[in-house]
């Protein structure tokens, strides 16, 4: 974790330094602007020495003394990174929006957008647990993808999309599992119903149609029983809840609809 959050420093360090030489091509820039660039180089030198809390200092006198400078809202990103790094989440948040917010049109705002996601996907750690970080990083990943679709943050950020779906769904699981256990059939089946729904893409879809054919099984409802272990066949021939929903419905319906159903659908 120490050597990525590093990587993505020396990303910042390409980024701004690039910014800075632009800024220095122009001649006929002021003493003020010349001690801002010298005042930000002196702080990402703190920072790259890992000097956190002199760099901390560095770039909150570059915001206090040169406000409308580029350093000055460069220094607001890094003066988030650092919280960023240890692992001050909210404090990171709200710098990382104030930014957002207040520099819109700022050259490398998708890196923004992105750091802030990423602050909120940081704090997802486990599924079973409180889900509110789950919608929030997928909020905010969403939001960069849309904005910046060409961003080389949105590649990462279409990876960690895929991982926050199957956590928001793996809770789901749990969730109904745990109504099923109770016997509370309709709770368990909507929530299964919302896997299958809006997380079609992740592993725990062929789960969730086999647990809908338990419980159509245990109500007494071979059709519909029937009808849903054939999507399950027809999609997920391979999986083993496919094998598990195929045993189910012949040990409890001898009349071989499961398969008509089946070659039914297959000859389609």
């Amino acid at each position: 974790m120490i050597l990525k959050r590093f990587c993505l420093l020396l990303s910042l360090l390409v980024i701004f330094n690039c910014s800075s030489k632009n800024n220095q091509d122009d001649k006929s820039q002021s003493n003020n602007q010349d001690t801002a660039d010298v005042m930000y180089i002196y702080a990402m030198e703190k920072l790259n020495a890992q000097q956190i809390d002199e760099a901390v200092i560095a770039f909150d006198k570059i915001e206090k003394l040169y406000p409308l400078s580029n350093e000055a809202i460069q220094a607001q990103i890094m003066s988030g990174f650092i919280d960023y790094t240890k692992l001050n989440y909210d404090d990171a948040i709200y710098k990382f929006s104030k930014i957002i917010n207040k520099y819109p049109s700022l050259k490398n705002i998708d890196y923004v957008y992105y750091m802030k996601a990423l602050c909120f996907y940081e704090q997802i750690s486990h599924e079973g647990l409180d889900g509110k970080n789950n919608y929030l990083a997928l909020e905010n990943l969403d939001q960069l993808i849309k904005r910046f679709p060409d961003s080389k943050y949105s590649k990462d950020a279409r990876q960690k999309v895929i991982l926050v779906n199957s956590n928001i769904a793996a809770k789901h699981m749990n969730i109904a599992n745990f109504y099923q256990t109770k016997a509370k059939y309709t709770a368990a089946l909507n929530r299964y119903k919302i896997v299958i729904n809006n997380f079609s893409n992740t592993k725990f879809t062929p789960e969730a149609l086999y647990r809908i054919t338990e419980i159509y099984m245990t109500l007494g409802l071979k059709d519909e029983a029937t009808n849903t272990a054939s999507v399950l066949g027809y999609n997920y021939p391979q999986s083993e809840w496919y094998e598990l929903s195929y045993n189910l419905i012949n040990k409890k319906n001898k009349s071989n609809n499961f398969f008509k159903k089946l070659n039914f659908l297959n000859n389609d």
